[in-house]
């Protein structure tokens, strides 16, 4: 079996960095299912749970064990006595390396089949309350190039596999690509990506080579010197293309030669930006942005509702399956066109648009400014005049005074970011009653949580995972609550 051959092998590469002979080995574990950060998880011979990297559910591995905590262990496989039936081969050259779609080496039926289960066992174990339905989770259209941004980071260091360190190669190159987790100043040189469709991996490959060209350093990360730093490519469905470099130096002679060749070799390029980013870290969206071509932004839609995407807009990553998930929370609603909802942590106010036509009005909370502005400059260029927008956290905006002054909600819907719903946000919500409740997650776990306490007056009705990230541990959840009638 040669995918089995090359499985081993990699693990005897590994195994010559390690000088350790103490390491304690737990033998022939079942792999069992997945976890969190990409994990397999499975139980040594005394039933304690063993986290496993780079493993699959199904296989039968030894795992050497690396950290030990109360009621688990974790670790990494040193030998694979089978593998498992759902196992396939890796259709990314970089998979072994990159981190970051963790599981191209199980059949997509198979991640589904574990996400599903993720989600039931949060409920079952960690909500503990009754779900009416659990519902097929939806999967993802694409399960490649499904993403409409895709970030790189230019290095003059290359991340090297272990049997490259073992033979001595320098890892002194000029790249481009991604992080490799646990490694901030060396990066993985990508040639093709599969998270974004073309032509995203031709303008990646040709902003090196004219870089490189033109004799242009790429940035070191422990000498914070370099002129090449950074870029962001986003797409849409309409053919738009942005652009985004950050450089580290402002050099204009080299930055504008830099940029007109790229528009020479890319004309297909709708909007190209430019900034200068000299701080310790690659985060872009608090500078200054510069406008080289194009009108500064990309529109994309969503349904019928048409969006102005900005350099520093924050969009749903998956286009077409945003569209899918959005679909589902207008039907766990059960609109009539008479509501009045209540949308929270709305962000650019994505939903909130997309459901405006059918309902009688709708107000939304987003803590972040920008996607406010975001929020109501797309409201007004739809003419949805009956939404309303708050920025601020929603723990301190909604209370019986803004329920007061909008009205009892109707709907209300909640799609907090991964750490779920403060606690006075999940009381509030108790005290409010609206009558339908439909809570997204990316992160059933703390979804769970925040159930259990709404189960006080809430009945969980209907559960359906949406598969947003093929190939990764992540998952989207939505589930229907239904205040409880009193008897």
């Amino acid at each position: 079996m040669p995918y089995f051959y090359k499985i081993n092998q990699h693990l005897n590469n590994v195994a010559r960095k390690s000088k350790d002979k103490k390491d304690r080995i737990v033998e022939n574990v079942k792999i069992t299912g997945i976890a969190d950060k990409g994990k397999s998880v499975g139980r040594d011979a005394e039933g304690q749970v063993v986290f496993v990297e780079n493993a699959a559910p199904g296989d039968v591995v030894d795992v050497r064990i690396y950290r030990q905590k109360n009621g688990y262990l974790e670790g990494i496989p040193t030998k694979f006595h089978s593998l498992s039936p759902d196992r396939t081969e890796p259709f990314c050259e970089h998979f072994d390396l990159c981190g970051g779609c963790k599981w191209q080496h199980i059949t997509y039926e198979s991640q589904l089949f574990h996400k599903q289960i993720q989600v039931e066992n949060a409920f079952k174990h960690l909500a503990k309350v009754p779900v009416a339905a659990f519902e097929p989770i939806l999967p993802c259209l694409n399960n490649v190039f499904y993403r409409n941004k895709v970030e790189y980071t230019f290095s003059n260091k290359r991340w090297l596999t272990a049997d490259e360190i073992y033979k001595g190669v320098s890892n002194y190159e000029d790249v481009l690509g991604f992080h490799r987790p646990g490694a901030f100043d060396k990066i993985l040189d990508v040639r093709k990506c599969y998270l974004q469709e073309d032509p995203s991996n031709a303008i990646r490959n040709g902003v090196k080579k004219l870089a490189l060209e033109q004799g242009l350093t790429f940035y070191d990360m422990k000498a914070l010197d370099g002129f090449m730093r950074h870029i962001m490519i986003k797409l849409t469905t309409k053919g738009e293309i942005m652009l985004i470099i950050s450089f580290f130096y402002d050099n204009q002679e080299h930055i504008l030669r830099l940029l007109e060749s790229i528009m020479v070799a890319f004309p297909n390029i709708t909007t190209l930006i430019y900034c200068i980013n000299s701080k310790l870290n690659d985060f872009v969206l608090d500078l200054p942005m510069v406008v080289y071509a194009g009108k500064g932004y990309i529109e994309e839609n969503l349904g019928d509702v048409n969006f102005r995407i900005g350099p520093k807009s924050f969009f749903q990553t998956n286009t077409k399956q945003a569209e899918r998930l959005f679909d589902t929370v207008a039907e766990f609603c059960e609109f009539n066109g008479t509501e009045n909802v209540y949308d929270l942590y709305t962000g650019i106010g994505s939903i909130a648009l997309y459901i405006a036509k059918k309902v009688k009005h709708v107000v939304g909370i987003e803590e972040v400014a920008p996607a406010i502005e975001d929020a109501k400059e797309n409201a007004a260029r739809n003419n949805l005049l009956n939404t309303t927008f708050y920025t601020g956290d929603v723990k301190n905006i909604l209370n019986t005074s803004f329920a007061k002054k909008h009205g009892k909600p109707d709907v209300l819907i909640t799609d907090p970011p991964r750490a779920g719903m403060h606690q006075t946000v999940v009381n509030m919500l108790l005290q409010l009653e609206a009558p339908r409740l439909v809570y997204v997650s990316c992160n059933p776990s703390t979804q769970a949580r925040d159930i259990a306490i709404l189960y006080e007056k809430y009945d969980v009705v209907r559960v359906r995972p949406v598969d947003m990230f093929p190939h990764t541990h992540h998952v989207e959840n939505v589930a229907l609550l239904k205040l409880r009638k009193l008897v």
